[in-house]
Order: C-alpha cells, then sequence, then structure tokens
C-alpha cells in the first residue's frame, strides 16, 4: 500500500535514501516514511553524483515525489545541483546540507522557484553557533540537526547529554521563528531506536531523520500521541464541554491545550483512541 500522506509542517519519520541506489526509491514510496528524502550528498561518492543526480531528476520527473538532500552552499556541487533539481516536477523541497547561515539558505532560496521549502540542515559548531538567524531566514521551512557530522566537527561523544545543548538550540530557535519543531538526526542501531526517540520526543522535536524504512514505524509510534493519549484527551475535552467550560483550577486551561493539540495529532495520523483506556478512565 502507498504511504500515508502527512504534512511536512508535522512529519515525523524521514527517510534519507541514498540517490546513488534508484533502487531504493520504490521501497522508500511504499514504506511508512512521512517523508523521504533522496540523498546526493553524503550518500554518493563525488565520482557518482552526476549519475546520481540524474536518476533522481529522472525520479521525479515521472510522477513521482520527495524531498533532496543537495550538497552544502561550500561544494563543488551545490550550483550544479540546483540548476538541475529546481525544474523537476516532482521536487517537494530540498534539504541543505551543513547549514551555517541564513545567506546559504536565501543565497539556495534564489535558485530555485519562489516559495520552495528548504530544510537547514545543521550539523557543524558554526551551524549551532548562527541557528537563530538560519531559523529565522525566510525561506527556512524547518530545522533539522545533523547529529553525526555534529560530533566529528566538535568531538563530542555518544552519550546523549553532549548533545542537549545543541538539541536544546534548535528547539528554541524553531520556536521563536515559529517554525515546526525541528526533525533530530538518525539513530543507527535499531534495538536502540525507541530510546532514541523518546529522547527526541522528550528534547521537543518533532521528526527524526532514519537511514532504512524498516525504522520509520517505530519513530512514527513514538512522536506520536498513543491510543491511550488520545482517550485520555476525548475524555478531558468531553467532561470540561459537559460542565459547560468551568474553569476549577489554574491546571484546566494547560490541560485543555494539551488534550486539543493531541486530539488535532490524532487526526493528522489517523490515530484511534483505546477503547478500553476511554471507558476506564476518570474525569
Amino acid at each position: 500500500m502507498p504511504r500515508t500522506v502527512i504534512s511536512p509542517l508535522i512529519a515525523r519519520s524521514w527517510l534519507l535514501v541514498p540517490a546513488s541506489k534508484p533502487e531504493l526509491f520504490e521501497i522508500a514510496q511504499e514504506s511508512e516514511a512521512d517523508a523521504i528524502i533522496i540523498d546526493i550528498e553524503d550518500a554518493v561518492a563525488a565520482k557518482d553524483k552526476a549519475q546520481a543526480r540524474a536518476d533522481t531528476v529522472e525520479w521525479l520527473s515521472t510522477g513521482h515525489r520527495a524531498w533532496v538532500r543537495i550538497n552544502d552552499a561550500a561544494s563543488e556541487f551545490w550550483s550544479t545541483d540546483l540548476a538541475e533539481l529546481k525544474d523537476a516536477p516532482g521536487l517537494e523541497g530540498v534539504m541543505l546540507a551543513k547549514t551555517e547561515s541564513a545567506s546559504h539558505v536565501d543565497d539556495t532560496a534564489d535558485r530555485l522557484p519562489e516559495g520552495m521549502p528548504i530544510l537547514a540542515l545543521v550539523e557543524t559548531a558554526r551551524g549551532v553557533l548562527h541557528v537563530e538567524r538560519i531559523a529565522s531566514a525566510p525561506s527556512t521551512f524547518r530545522l533539522a540537526f545533523g547529529t553525526g557530522d555534529f560530533k566529528r566537527d566538535t568531538a563530542t561523544g555518544d552519550d546523549p547529554i553532549a548533545l542537549a545543548y545543541a538539541r536544546s538550540q534548535l528547539v528554541i530557535a524553531s520556536r521563536a521563528a515559529r517554525l515546526p519543531a525541528p526533525i533530530d538526526g538518525p539513530t543507527l542501531s535499531m534495538g536502540a531506536l525507541a530510546d532514541g526517540t523518546r529522547l527526541s520526543k522528550e528534547m521537543g522535536m518533532s521528526g527524526k531523520l532514519c537511514l532504512t524504512h524498516t525504522q520509520a514505524a517505530t519513530i512514527n509510534a513514538g512522536l506520536a500521541p498513543s491510543a491511550e493519549d488520545v482517550a485520555w484527551a476525548h475524555g478531558f475535552v468531553r467532561a470540561f464541554e459537559e460542565s459547560g467550560g468551568k474553569i476549577t483550577d489554574g491546571s484546566d486551561l494547560p490541560r485543555l491545550a494539551r488534550a486539543q493539540k493531541i486530539q488535532t495529532q490524532a487526526r493528522d495520523f489517523g490515530i484511534e483512541a483505546d477503547a478500553a483506556a476511554l471507558g476506564e478512565l476518570n474525569y
């Protein structure tokens, strides 16, 4: 079955697909990933970029749609990427690798059709340092965190606390610029994926990159409200309405806002309330 269409504003799983392996494009499209990103940057060796780019343009010109991760603005490949991709009818947007300034976003937008969304991938110390300006650039659609390259750039370790500051900077910058919550980097191990996704959500991120289609379902579940959460939200809103909207204490309005947000997410992601939980909860 084709994947469910989810708005990129709220997309949870962002599947990176190597452009050098076009045989994976169809598998990605049929997967549970909320969004597909064909990767012509890190996933493709320099000698293979021309062919990978051509295969990507062909795919996007034959009734298919996807995002594309392009090479960074300082790269010799950046201008060619944009020149060849800009007229591809299925291009949903671009992910700009190693974004380090607002000008990188602005210069990229100047070479794309007006309104084309740009995911600014922040993956260096300079990028984190300038993330507020990057988030505020007019063409920045959403921020993403390139954890692997950031760790290499800063010699940061694998302990989650080592990346907490950088993740928080992306979350704060996104909120201040009225962007959707950012997209976290991938978790390489399938065994650690549930915990990695839980960490992303705890840090305030609402999306996560993945490197294989088999990770999409776990990410989608981890970054969406549970059936129990949905049951609680429906019950709270119903009880609030039945009381005539009476405020009993200072926690009612925050709880109502949380319940309404969960209801919206449930509709967007097609999540049903847990019937047993709905019947058992006391409101």
